[in-house]
């Protein structure tokens, strides 16, 4: 049997056009604007960035190269040399837009911590989602 991770997606509807939350979202800097859980940003070029943490810790993370398809997929490196995948998603939704965020459970991560993960993610995207909607 394969081994595979317990994961949760978490979505937020986003009332945006589908293509101007992606043209926003695409650029690394503007993670800062709603993504408390990535940190401020210190350097970075292209799809390779370095963010400073929640913690005060730098953290490297790859995002995925502009695309037609909505794909915000992006890898943390934890600094033990492994990598978080989390991937994410602008979908249309009428004429709005669903932006979805998979979490994927890490080894040895508990219950509890897994539901922290998830409640930070929602704040997040519901963060994204005020900042998009009142601009």
């Amino acid at each position: 049997m394969a081994d595979i991770s317990e994961s949760k997606t978490i979505s937020v509807a986003i009332a945006r056009d589908s293509r101007e939350v992606y043209a926003f979202m695409e650029h690394p800097l503007s993670f800062a604007q709603w993504a408390s859980g990535l940190g401020k940003p210190l350097r970075g070029e292209g799809t390779r960035w370095t963010f400073e943490s929640a913690d005060g810790k730098s953290v490297d993370v790859r995002f995925t190269p502009r695309n037609p398809y909505g794909v915000l997929d992006h890898y943390v490196s934890t600094g033990q040399g492994n990598e978080i995948y989390i991937p994410m998603r602008v979908v249309a939704n009428r004429e709005g837009s669903e932006v979805l965020c998979t979490l994927f459970r890490t080894a040895g991560m508990s219950d509890a911590q897994f539901a922290a993960d998830a409640k930070w993610v929602e704040r997040d995207l519901a963060e994204l989602k005020r900042f998009l909607e009142q601009q």
